[in-house]
């Protein structure tokens, strides 16, 4: 190869250009933009088990609420995903309550159990389990009418869409 030659494809090397850097880039953008989506848009079926209404009824086998622990379900009323727990408290009492309350529904992140407490994850305060249902207002949990007949625990429908206003779109 001349001094020519050898000159000219280290010019003609330099003009090649690495697209990995960009494509690395470009995928991660994609990635971000699909977790952000996934995150604020989700897949409308909820962020708990999805139940559904049969004959205006949503029944729960009371044989699956024995544990102790709070049981977190998702009901679809139209484009609104109502989300709601139920437990069997230290007292031996079937509760049902919406996974929202009063005060903090705007902020849409609800309860979790620590031991027979029912924790509001936005604001910290603490509800023992044979208080819900029985106490209501505030930041206590919504409650939920419920009966239990034949094994299961029952929801109306009509009852389950009373708290969609705890999780329309804000």
């Amino acid at each position: 190869m001349s001094d020519r030659d050898s000159k000219r494809a280290q010019f003609d090397a330099d003009k090649k250009k690495n697209y990995l850097p960009l494509l690395a880039f470009g995928l991660l953008l994609l990635a971000g933009v699909a977790l952000i989506g996934w995150k604020f848009i989700g897949t409308g079926e909820g962020k708990y088990p999805l139940v559904t209404a049969v004959a205006g009824q949503v029944s729960i086998p009371v044989a699956r609420l024995d544990d102790g622990n709070a049981h977190f379900f998702s009901y679809r009323q139209g484009e609104t995903v109502i989300d709601f727990f139920v437990l069997k408290s230290h007292d031996g009492v079937l509760r049902a309550a919406f996974d929202a309350c009063d005060v903090c529904y705007r902020e849409k992140k609800g309860y979790r159990q620590e031991g027979d407490e029912m924790v509001c994850v936005n604001c910290g305060q603490r509800f023992s389990s044979d208080r819900i249902n029985e106490v209501k207002g505030g930041c206590n949990p919504a409650p939920l009418v419920r009966n239990v007949a034949n094994g299961n625990l029952v929801i109306t429908e009509q009852d389950l869409k009373l708290g969609a206003r705890y999780f329309e779109g804000i």
